[in-house]
């Protein structure tokens, strides 16, 4: 059962500096929710913003449950970028859950990964992150998927999704009238699910933070350690995982790679995935 309380904060207010005047910022709507002795306090920062702490009822901070579904033919740095940014932080558990409990092959069978619980089993984490990959194409109307990605939207701090992984919450309806992103390919497809495609690493729109394609991952899970702890933690945690991209090409992004390398990317991905409609994917305006 879950309890809510809402109120405004007028002209809510905090010292730049120690001793200084404080500054004024516009209204902020403050949410307490009370769900099984847990207390979240949720602050909007912008109409499609907010942080929100976690405690226990008793005033001790929380482990938080972190939720990544993995199934056959997963993208691994999809779901493992935000792992490592994530599974480092002391109030964090991550569970890899799925259709039933074992390894499940990664793209092109060369890796594998074991779900420790179901679906059943993890009814409600307070974070999911859902990977894509090739295997996406048999699950957009997988209903035990769909079902729980819906059911745990429900009561979560965040839903988000990397790559791909952003077609499934669309097909779970999770999307519809919100700003997403996802791999540059399958950017279009979005709006098959309602969705507003946006061109950019990572997008939030109000609890749901959709990242763009494989390593767009990393950014979103060190986004996430800073919403859920602080900046100074996650930073000392990009810090440890030494994530100071220096490329050797510049050519990361449509903006920046050659008609050349596009369009032979393309002629991959088409013989990887032949489920998706390269058709409908034009170049965006602008690349994050």
């Amino acid at each position: 059962m879950q309890q809510f309380i809402m109120f405004f904060v007028e002209n809510a207010c905090r010292p730049s500096q120690p001793h200084s005047q404080p500054t004024y910022n516009a209204s902020r709507m403050v949410v307490l929710c009370l769900q099984n002795g847990v207390v979240s306090l949720f602050v909007t920062l912008r109409s499609d913003q907010f942080l929100c702490w976690t405690m226990e009822a008793t005033g001790s901070p929380r482990v938080l449950q972190v939720a990544i579904p993995i199934f056959k033919n997963v993208t691994a740095l999809d779901f493992v970028g935000p792992y490592e940014s994530l599974h480092i932080l002391p109030n964090v558990n991550v569970v890899f859950v799925s259709h039933s409990k074992g390894l499940y092959s990664a793209d092109l069978g060369m890796l594998s990964f074991q779900a420790t619980a179901t679906f059943d089993e993890v009814p409600s984490p307070d974070i999911i992150v859902v990977p894509g990959g090739d295997g996406t194409n048999a699950l957009m109307a997988d209903k035990p998927i769909l079902d729980w990605i819906r059911k745990a939207h429900e009561t979560s701090l965040y839903t988000t999704s990397v790559c791909s992984g952003s077609l499934l919450l669309g097909a779970a309806g999770i999307l519809q009238g919100k700003e997403a992103t996802t791999h540059w390919m399958a950017l279009q497809m979005l709006s098959n699910f309602g969705a507003k495609p946006v061109s950019s690493r990572v997008v939030q729109s109000g609890k749901v933070i959709t990242a763009a394609g494989v390593s767009a991952g990393i950014d979103m899970g060190l986004k996430l350690a800073a919403m859920i702890t602080d900046e100074t933690t996650a930073k000392v945690v990009q810090l440890m995982m030494e994530y100071d991209p220096q490329p050797p090409f510049n050519c990361g992004s449509l903006t920046t790679a050659s008609p050349e390398v596009v369009a032979i990317a393309r002629s991959w991905v088409e013989k990887m995935m032949p489920d998706v409609n390269l058709q409908q994917t034009a170049a965006p305006a602008s690349d994050v």
